[in-house]
């Protein structure tokens, strides 16, 4: 089991997590609960900038707002240095409403609406990721409209295959996202960009796939993209001044997961484009990261209330909590594995290989395939971890299920950062027009 530097057992043989008893955090706020370590998120910031600030100076890491969108996160990671990226007028609009940095922010998305649009380049943003010629021609008009003029990157498809659950590789050949450099697209996307009237071609972006292990694939896709950089410069005549290398880097789930620290995904990325820049004669870019899982994942932990426990002898055993699919889809989406504690009997040893499971209507709704536990019994507080990242932003209200709230723990204090969320709030948004009143008699 992988306990964080800022996560122990207490006297009581009760997890702690950011100096707060996990126990009293879920009696306190209830369950299920989602829990995120402050100082965990700061210190993988400051890891990511370690090697960047010597070695790389002209660079920003951008945060990938997708792995948790919340205003505290935001203040969060701009505190720390790091600007966005963003991938609807949702995320956007949380980030500002944080009073976050406009001209730090990536706008991104492979299907952006008119309003997206034009809440980008109303509010600033530095720059937009185009990902289709649609697109542009869009975006060009909305600048016209505004009477301003927008930098853009352009998605690129590097054709790249990333040793990760294929649903999150994102350059395989027929990948909905970017342009591909093989085919020739990519290079006619930025000569027709470079032909509009309100569009500044400023650079390049890719994202090579999420839960990434190996540095091969991102040293391959240094080498291909500075390839293109070439291209770009002798088939347009065009300068690529933003590098944008996304992000995937990935983080511990299981004992199994092996991932490195941030700076060393950074150390080898920096070092093979530093000697690509040298072997291509370029110039050399402003480099851009978006890391997202590996900021917040294995900060978060869920904390959840064990009920029925049914034994099916010989076959298999489940505890059932009081969560499910509806606050952590990822095992229903593909079967993505956790780690388990009772977090009120930390210090027992455990004695059964259990299978935890939700409470929504559906066969499905699992947490945790293979939990080894001591033995459970309702009213245990069971803790899961790492479920800072696409737990919370992907959560919904199947069953009518409530999201559960969220609480920032940091020296031994725990607050808010996303309210409870109320069964009148829930109603609230349901209408019945006035034909089927009295329907119910």
């Amino acid at each position: 089991m992988k306990i964080t530097d800022t996560m122990n057992i207490n006297s009581e043989g009760r997890l702690q997590i950011g100096g707060c008893d996990a126990v009293t955090l879920a009696h306190k706020f209830g369950t299920p609960l989602y829990v995120l370590d402050e100082e965990r998120v700061r210190a993988v910031c400051r890891d990511f900038y370690a090697v960047l600030k010597d070695k790389y100076p002209d660079s920003l890491v951008c945060y990938a707002s997708k792995a948790l969108s919340c205003k505290a996160v935001y203040k969060i990671v701009a505190s720390e240095g790091l600007g966005a990226d963003v991938v609807s007028e949702g995320e956007l609009l949380t980030a500002l409403g944080a009073g976050f940095n406009a001209d730090t922010i990536y706008f991104h998305g492979n299907n952006k609406s008119d309003s997206e649009l034009k809440l980008a380049v109303g509010s600033g943003v530095h720059a937009v990721v185009v990902d289709s010629l649609y697109e542009a021609g869009r975006l060009d008009a909305v600048c016209a409209a505004a009477g301003k003029r927008m930098r853009v990157l352009v998605r690129v498809n590097p054709g790249i295959d990333a040793h990760t659950h294929r649903f999150i590789q994102t350059t395989r050949v027929d990948s909905k996202f970017g342009f591909a450099i093989a085919d020739g697209s990519a290079l006619a996307a930025i000569g027709a960009i470079l032909k509009t009237d309100n569009l500044d071609f400023t650079g390049l972006h890719c994202h090579i796939g999420s839960q990434i292990f190996e540095l091969k694939p991102f040293k391959l896709a240094v080498d291909k993209m500075t390839d293109f950089i070439k291209t770009v410069a002798t088939e347009l005549n065009a300068g690529v001044s933003e590098l944008n290398l996304g992000g995937g880097y990935g983080i511990t789930y299981t004992d199994e997961d092996k991932p490195l620290k941030p700076s060393e995904y950074v150390d080898a990325i920096v070092e093979k484009l530093i000697d690509c820049i040298a072997e291509k004669a370029l110039t050399p870019p402003r480099l851009i990261f978006e890391p997202g899982r590996s900021v917040v994942g294995e900060a978060g932990t869920t904390l959840y209330t064990v009920g029925a426990v049914k034994d099916i002898k010989k076959v298999k055993k489940y505890i059932s909590v009081d969560g499910g699919m509806f606050e952590n889809p990822r095992y229903a989406l593909y079967e993505a594995k956790y780690e388990a504690m009772l977090a009120n009997r930390a210090l027992e040893k455990p004695v059964e290989t259990v299978t935890v499971a939700g409470k929504c209507c559906e066969s499905g709704d699992m947490l945790v395939k293979d939990a080894f536990l001591p033995k459970a019994e309702p009213g245990d507080i069971l803790a899961v971890f790492s479920t800072g990242a696409y737990n919370y932003s992907m959560a919904g209200n199947y069953n009518r299920n409530r999201i559960p709230p969220m609480v920032l723990v940091k020296d031994g204090k725990a607050d808010y950062i996303i309210r409870p969320q109320t069964y009148d709030e829930l109603l609230s948004r349901d209408v019945c027009p006035e034909r089927l009143e009295g329907d119910t008699d």
